[in-house]
């Protein structure tokens, strides 16, 4: 599918955060869900499978992880605490996926937060 010419220039990564549980007022899934072009099941069940570890609740988080275009839009949970865990436990996909959409190639620093990537997928460090 052709990407709009406004989104020619749009991030390569967004987030969302809170709205992600079962009451009424809760609608991020659904919203994101609405703009998405690929749903990437596996960054929603990631963020639930790490959450449980800490909160029996999580079960009841509707995170969900799309691409759109050249984007790739993940909803977080809502408390700062649940934010980090969550990104912790899904951020090393983040920058390979971002290369497999078209975005720009992300390089992290090791001792922050280390991306994974197969093997030939790596590019030289550029310091």
């Amino acid at each position: 599918m052709p990407v709009p010419r406004e989104e020619a220039s749009s991030p390569s990564n967004l987030v969302t955060e809170s709205g992600t549980g079962p009451a009424p007022r809760d609608v991020t899934p659904e919203a994101t869900l609405a703009v998405a072009h690929k749903v990437m099941p596996g960054f929603g069940e990631q963020m639930r499978q790490v959450s449980l570890k800490y909160v029996p609740t999580a079960i009841l988080s509707r995170q969900v992880g799309v691409v759109r275009g050249g984007a790739l839009i993940l909803n977080l949970p809502g408390q700062p605490k649940a934010i980090k865990e969550t990104l912790d436990g899904v951020f090393p996909a983040v920058p390979y996926c971002i290369d497999l959409i078209g975005g720009p190639y992300i390089e992290t620093h090791e001792s922050v937060c280390k991306a994974f990537r197969p093997k030939s997928a790596m590019r030289p460090r550029v310091d």
